[in-house]
């Protein structure tokens, strides 16, 4: 099962991400370890998750994501507008 997720970094921008194991992902995230945009950006809060059966799955899913303006990732996250 593949998670594709948006959290809230500290400076209250947002970041998009698919794993596999969400808790070892976000402390991963945490430590300093994840991708480099959260680096020095926790702590972070999950805001938003939908799950898949395959990476490629989440993978074209998390692209679609990416392309939306940061007030359409807003609405998704607050009305599950997009899913």
């Amino acid at each position: 099962m593949w998670i594709l997720y948006i959290i809230q970094c500290n400076d209250n921008s947002l970041y998009i991400g698919i794993t596999n194991n969400l808790k070892k992902r976000i402390e991963a995230h945490s430590n300093g370890k994840g991708a480099k945009y959260t680096r020095g950006k926790g702590p972070f809060q999950i805001l938003y998750t939908e799950s898949y059966m395959s990476r490629s799955s989440a993978s074209k899913r998390e692209y679609v994501l990416k392309q939306l303006t940061l007030n359409e990732k807003l609405s998704l996250i607050k009305n599950d507008n997009y899913k």
